[in-house]
């Protein structure tokens, strides 16, 4: 009957459940009442799902790599505001459809940051996507190609949380403006994005470089966002300077 019981919960995808069911078979000394097994097998499920789920969109968000929010260097020369750090571990930026703008020279660790307050949304259930920004209007331009355009932008419209990183590379050309309006227009009021860059925001209309659209854009990101602006040098050179010689 336990055989049936537990290839029974398998049919119905009741994986946690059913992996807990058989330990409470293995571990004959666990001697549960009716209330604390129906509790002990229902926690077992949604902790399952749960997980499952975490992984899903942490997948889904397609990250450069793995970063989490108690990894963050806070070293005085970096700059990096602590308590506002700390509290952007709740998420609440993202209730509260605020921006996050992430600034600083090359190496100081702008996209570790940014892609660990996208790690710690996903646990708490957000969906969110990293993009790197020349690579996402590539992408866009493909797009429009082949007649999926609108099915890309609708699904970054969705997302209660993207990072936009490496932006300020390239100025853009009129096609990938009209793509960032585009963007940060559906986006404005209702959902957040984090955008992380080498250029302080002040240089942010030389990138966008025509006066009207930045204009737009930039006071749709730019108002009531939150900024991280890191000082210091390279994180990476400074790894590299600590591997000892052999």
């Amino acid at each position: 009957m336990n055989d049936q019981t537990l290839e029974k919960m398998k049919q119905l995808r009741l994986y946690g459940m059913s992996r807990a069911f058989n330990t409470t078979l293995e571990a004959s000394s666990i001697d549960y009442t009716n209330d604390e097994l129906i509790a002990y097998l229902i926690n077992s499920e949604y902790d399952d799902r749960e997980n499952r789920k975490v992984e899903r969109l942490i997948n889904t968000a397609k990250f450069r790599y793995k970063a989490f929010m108690e990894e963050i260097d806070f070293d005085s020369s970096r700059g990096v505001d602590k308590n506002l750090v700390n509290r952007l571990e709740f998420c609440d930026f993202i209730k509260n459809k605020q921006n996050i703008l992430v600034c600083g020279s090359t190496g100081v660790g702008k996209s570790f940051i940014a892609t660990a307050i996208g790690y710690k949304a996903c646990m708490m259930g957000y969906k969110v996507m990293y993009f790197n920004i020349n690579k996402l209007f590539s992408k866009l331009k493909m797009a429009k190609a082949d007649g999926s355009y609108i099915k890309e932008i609708n699904k970054i419209e969705k997302q209660d949380l993207i990072i936009l990183d490496d932006f300020g590379l390239q100025s853009l050309d009129n096609f990938k403006r009209q793509d960032l309006m585009e963007i940060i227009e559906d986006r404005h009021g209702k959902k957040s994005t984090i955008i992380a860059s080498q250029l302080p925001v002040e240089s942010w209309h030389e990138v966008i470089a025509e006066q009207t659209i930045a204009d737009a854009i930039l006071d749709r990101i730019v108002h009531n966002a939150l900024r991280i602006e890191l000082k210091g040098e390279s994180m990476r050179k400074k790894k590299i300077e600590k591997q000892p010689i052999e």
